[in-house]
C-alpha cells in the first residue's frame, strides 16, 4: 500500500502517454525502399490530406494487409506536436511475426500529427490509406482493421462504413462507447468535485469541469484532492464511490497480481482516477474534445447515481468502505444527485454520436480485453455486444479476456492468437475454439520471445504467460446506445 501511495504522490504520466516508453525509438521509418537489401521488406512513408502513414509490405506478401489504428494521446505531453513513433500493431514484437509471416501492416497517424480526439478524422485518414495501398501496392485479398483503446472505435466505424474493403476487426482494450465513457468521465470528474474539495480551485475560483475558463487550474484542483483523499479512510472510500461510477478497477499494475486488499484496491482504483480520468481526460482533455465536437457533448442529465452505483458491480465492496470509515453513503449519493445538473450541447452530442459504431457488426469482430483495465472498463465490451445483439449479427462477435491488470498490457503472443483466430473466421465462416485452454496453447507455442508485457506503474517490460481467461464483464453504468 505504501508503494501505491508513493506512486500517486508523483506525476505519472497519463494512459495515453504509456506507449511511449514502450515504442518510441522502436519504429524507424524508412523514407525509401531502395536502401534496404534486396529480399527486405519495403517501407513506404508520406503524408495523405495531412495525415502521416506508414506501410511495410514483406516480398513474400500473403494478400492479407493489417490496418491498424493507435488510441488516444493527449496533444500537452508532446511539445513537438506530434507523435514520435509510428505503430503498426500494439506490440513491436506482433508488427515482426506479421511481417515475417507475410503480412502487410499499414497504419495513419490522423490528423494533427497523431494527438487529441480524432475519431471522426480516423476513418477517413485510414480510408484514404487503404486507397492508397490500392494504387501503389495492390488490392489486398482481405483487409483486418486492427484498433486499440479509442483506436477500436476507428477499426468498427471503418469496417460499418465501409464493408466492402474490410473484412474483419480486432479490438485491443477498446473504448467501444465513447458517448457513454465520456458521460462517465464527467460523473466521475463532477463526483470528485463535489465529495472531495469545497469546490473551488487554488486561486478561489469555482471548479470547472466544462467549458472551463481555466481548465489547467481545474485540473490541478481535482488532482490535488485525489491525492489527499487517498491518506485517509473517509477520503478512500469516496474514491471508491467515484470509480465505481465507470466500473473502475482497482488493478493498476499489469506485473503484480491482482490486489485482494480492499485499501490496495482502492488506492488502484485511485491512480486510474488520478492519471487516466483527471490529468488525461479532465478538464483540459475535456477542453480538446469540446474544441474538436463543437462544444460539450456530455451530460448529467436524469442520473441517479445510487441506480448507477447498483449498475457498476461494486456496490457492496463501496457500502463496506463506507462502513469502514464510518460514512454515510446515502448522504454523499443524496449529495451528488442534488448537484445542478449538465446538459450536453446538442450539436457537439449530435457530432460525438456520429462517432459512436452503430453494432452493425457487417464483418467479423474480435475484442480482446484485459480484466483489469481500468482506463476502458471491460464494462465497455458488455455494452457493444448488447448493442450488436439489437442492430447487428450476433454470430460475428466474440470476445476474448486475458486475466491481468492495467491498459493495452497484452503480449504479442496474445495479440497474434488473436489476429489468427479471426483470420479463421473470416476464411471459414466460423469461429476457432475460443476456450482459454486452446487461446493459452497457442499463445504458448510462439515461445517466450513474444511473452513480454508493458507495466503502466513503472514503463518497463517484463514477461507473462498468456494468460487467456473466461470472463464475464460487469454492465456499463452509462451506455449511451
Amino acid at each position: 500500500m505504501d508503494r501505491l501511495r508513493r506512486m500517486l504522490a508523483s506525476r505519472i504520466v497519463a494512459v495515453g502517454m504509456v506507449l511511449v516508453a514502450a515504442l518510441a525509438g522502436v519504429v524507424a521509418s524508412s523514407t525509401t525502399a531502395a536502401a534496404q537489401p534486396a529480399d527486405a521488406p519495403r517501407e513506404f512513408t508520406g503524408t495523405l490530406e495531412g495525415a502521416r502513414y506508414r506501410v511495410v509490405v514483406p516480398e513474400d506478401w500473403n494478400g492479407t494487409l493489417v490496418l491498424f489504428s493507435h488510441g488516444y494521446f493527449p496533444g500537452e505531453f508532446f511539445p513537438s506536436g506530434q507523435l514520435p513513433f509510428h505503430p503498426l500493431a500494439n506490440r513491436p514484437e506482433t508488427e515482426t511475426w506479421l511481417v515475417d509471416h507475410g503480412f502487410a501492416l499499414a497504419a495513419s497517424l490522423f490528423q494533427g500529427g497523431g494527438l487529441d480526439y480524432q475519431l471522426g478524422e480516423a476513418v477517413r485518414d485510414q480510408s484514404r490509406l487503404l486507397d492508397w495501398f490500392e494504387q501503389n501496392v495492390g488490392t489486398p485479398r482481405r483487409t483486418i482493421a486492427s484498433g486499440q483503446s479509442l483506436g477500436a472505435v476507428t477499426a468498427i466505424q471503418h469496417a460499418e462504413q465501409e464493408p466492402d474493403r474490410i473484412d474483419g476487426v480486432l479490438t485491443i482494450g477498446g473504448v467501444m462507447d465513447p458517448v457513454g465513457h465520456f458521460d462517465a468521465i464527467l460523473d466521475m470528474n463532477v463526483a470528485t468535485r463535489v465529495l472531495l474539495t469545497e469546490g473551488r480551485d487554488a486561486n478561489g475560483n469555482p471548479i470547472e469541469i466544462v467549458h472551463a475558463s481555466d481548465p489547467e487550474a481545474s485540473r490541478a484542483a481535482l488532482l490535488a484532492a485525489i491525492q489527499a483523499a487517498t491518506q485517509t479512510p473517509q477520503g478512500r472510500a469516496r474514491l471508491a464511490l467515484i470509480a465505481a461510477l465507470n466500473t473502475v478497477t482497482g488493478w493498476y499494475d499489469a506485473h503484480q497480481p491482482r490486489p485482494t486488499d480492499p485499501d490496495a484496491w482502492i488506492l488502484g482504483q485511485a491512480a486510474w482516477l488520478h492519471d487516466a480520468y483527471t490529468l488525461s481526460l479532465g478538464p483540459t482533455g475535456r477542453a480538446d474534445l469540446e474544441a474538436k465536437v463543437g462544444g460539450n457533448p456530455s451530460t448529467t442529465v436524469g442520473v441517479d447515481y445510487g441506480r448507477q452505483l447498483a449498475h457498476s458491480g461494486d456496490y457492496e465492496a463501496v457500502r463496506a468502505a463506507y462502513r469502514a470509515a464510518g460514512l454515510d453513503l446515502r448522504a454523499d449519493l443524496a449529495a451528488l444527485n442534488a448537484e445542478p445538473r449538465i446538459a450536453a450541447d446538442p450539436a457537439a452530442r449530435a457530432t460525438m454520436t456520429s462517432h459512436r459504431p452503430r453494432g452493425t457488426t457487417p464483418s467479423p469482430v474480435l475484442t480482446l480485453h484485459t480484466t483489469g483495465d481500468g482506463g476502458a472498463p471491460p464494462a465497455q465490451e458488455r455494452s457493444f455486444a448488447d448493442q450488436v445483439r439489437r442492430t447487428g449479427e450476433p454470430s460475428n462477435l466474440r470476445s476474448l479476456y486475458v486475466e491481468r491488470g492495467a491498459h493495452l498490457s497484452l503480449s504479442a503472443a496474445e495479440e497474434i492468437v488473436a489476429v489468427q483466430s479471426l483470420l479463421h473466421k473470416v476464411d471459414a465462416g466460423r469461429w476457432p475454439l475460443l476456450d482459454p485452454y486452446h487461446l493459452n496453447r497457442a499463445a504458448q507455442s510462439l515461445g517466450s520471445d513474444y511473452f513480454l508485457v508493458l507495466d503502466l506503474v513503472t514503463f518497463a517490460d517484463a514477461p507473462h504467460d498468456p494468460a487467456f481467461a473466461q470472463f464475464h464483464p460487469p454492465r456499463a453504468t452509462r451506455p449511451s446506445w
